[in-house]
């Protein structure tokens, strides 16, 4: 590789935003595969052998660490909780992308930051001005629309995963706000540990034998999540929380693209709709912390 190689891939890794922007990225690749696999495993069972993957792609940094740390955590309930509702995302996320396509679920879980927005006085003690109610009356707004209710929605079993595993997603992020002094090595290798367990505990009564190629792509899926983790984690380090957070909302191009490509699916006209309020009152929510000083409470709210 020629210098002038050198330099330039070098600079591509210290810019932020496209460190971000391929973690956004690979963040989408590993919800396809997830939504490809799920068509044929069941869900304790993606969410176990995917676990099981990033815990042996983890076990280097751990050893790094030492096993002190992991076991000598702040709140140790809280910790143990957040495993718990990390592992009952993922498994509701991926129940909800075996029912609807994958910009659909993209836009529903997106919507989190609005619900945390909306509990923040209650749960954590947080002013919310008129302002920001009015931008989560928007965001709400968005997600009905999405949702498209009617009286056969509310028999349908992706409406009711979706509205679930998008509060269990907003509590995850919430819990991520308590837990702030915890190394992401710890915090990532316990919730790990509890999608062993139970999805296993689910896999049990629903196995099925992968073959070597599928093997591979559900090994990918824990490596995959990993490595997006780390280039989100590194382009918060490279910039500022205001220039990562709002490229979240790629996620949802990303889903529209791949969705089209490998399951034929298109977003309706409502969903495009719902989505956009979505992100337009994210976006403002978002600023408006920025503009209040509350950038310590601020991440970026990745859907996977």
């Amino acid at each position: 590789m020629s210098p002038q190689h050198r330099s330039f891939l070098s600079a591509i890794a210290k810019n932020g935003a496209v460190v971000a922007l391929f973690g956004m990225l690979l963040f989408a690749l590993n919800d396809t595969m997830g939504k490809w696999l799920v068509a044929t495993y069941s869900v304790g069972q993606i969410v176990a052998l995917r676990s099981l993957a990033a815990l042996i792609v983890l076990a280097p940094f751990v050893w790094w660490m030492g096993w002190r740390p992991l076991f000598k955590v702040e709140k140790p309930r809280m910790q143990v909780a957040r495993a718990v509702i990390s592992t009952t995302e993922t498994m509701f996320f991926y129940a909800a992308v075996f029912y609807l396509p994958l910009a659909d679920v993209m836009t529903y879980w997106l919507a989190a930051p609005i619900y945390i927005a909306a509990l923040s006085p209650l749960l954590l003690g947080e002013h919310v001005g008129w302002r920001r109610w009015t931008a989560i009356g928007i965001g709400f707004l968005g997600v009905v629309i999405a949702l498209q209710p009617s009286a056969a929605m509310f028999q349908s079993p992706a409406a009711a995963i979706s509205i679930i595993g998008t509060c269990f997603f907003a509590f995850l992020l919430i819990s991520g706000r308590s837990l702030r002094s915890t190394p992401d090595t710890v915090l990532v290798f316990w919730q790990n540990v509890a999608g062993v367990i139970i999805g296993t505990i689910f896999a049990l009564f629903d196995w099925v034998t992968p073959d070597l190629r599928d093997l591979v792509l559900l090994g990918l899926l824990g490596v995959v999540a990993m490595t997006a983790h780390a280039m989100i984690n590194r382009a918060l380090k490279l910039t500022d929380a205001s220039v990562v957070a709002p490229l979240q909302y790629t996620l949802l191009f990303w889903a529209i693209v791949f969705g089209f490509i490998f399951f034929g699916d298109l977003p309706t006209v409502p969903m495009m709709i719902g989505a956009a309020l979505i992100i337009a009152s994210g976006l403002f929510i978002f600023f408006r912390e920025q503009q209040l000083g509350k950038k310590d409470k601020v991440l970026p709210a990745i859907p996977e």
